[in-house]
């Protein structure tokens, strides 16, 4: 589906695009790009006074907020270097932002997200991060249960995983929002944002 629009009160929402992660072996796009494509959309939400959120994961140092329950695939606990959820210079260092630090895959549960953007009166968000099918469709379903208007930035995301990250993008993503690439957003937001 083509983009159609992006309302008055529309948020970017940045996805864990934090030291310990940026630098992980993702595709189809690496962490650089990742973060250099998000860069250009907060420039631009910023310019225009759009809300911009920065999403980081990180856990207490004894791992007891860790998720519980039982996996196939070990827990997110053991040893971290320090610094590890730190989210990365090129994002960091703006005031204005809003930065929700969340202890799940979505950036819903357990944090403020949802009040902080409908105090703002936000009713649309702009997804970008990593990774494709963890956080950010995490988030993006949250999105959508919550009655918000979701919008991806496809080639602002990657994956660990090239299968998972084509399944978000070609038969998630559609069902939750509307997909474009960073270009095309821009375009958009121009267009409807001056």
């Amino acid at each position: 589906m083509a983009l159609t629009t992006l309302d008055p009160r529309t948020a970017l929402v940045v996805i864990d695009l934090q030291a310990g992660i940026v630098g992980a072996p993702t595709v189809p796009y690496p962490g650089s790009e990742v973060v250099a494509r998000s860069v250009e959309l907060a420039d631009a939400f910023r310019a225009r006074d759009l809300p911009v959120v920065l999403v980081r994961v990180s856990f207490a140092a004894d791992f007891g907020d860790v998720p519980p329950g039982r996996t196939d695939t070990a827990a997110a606990g053991g040893s971290r270097p320090e610094g590890w959820d730190v989210i990365v210079p090129e994002l960091a260092g703006h005031p204005g932002d809003i930065h929700v630090t969340k202890h799940n895959w979505g950036a819903f549960h357990g944090t403020d997200l949802d009040v902080q953007l409908r105090r703002r009166g936000v009713t649309q968000i702009v997804l970008t991060g990593i990774a494709t099918s963890i956080g950010v469709e995490s988030t993006a379903r949250a999105a959508h249960e919550h009655g918000y208007h979701v919008t991806l930035a496809t080639d602002a995301m990657s994956d660990l995983d090239a299968d998972a990250h084509a399944n978000s993008v070609a038969r998630i993503f559609p069902r939750l929002g509307e997909t474009g690439t960073t270009a095309e957003i821009l375009q958009l937001l121009a267009k409807t944002h001056g």
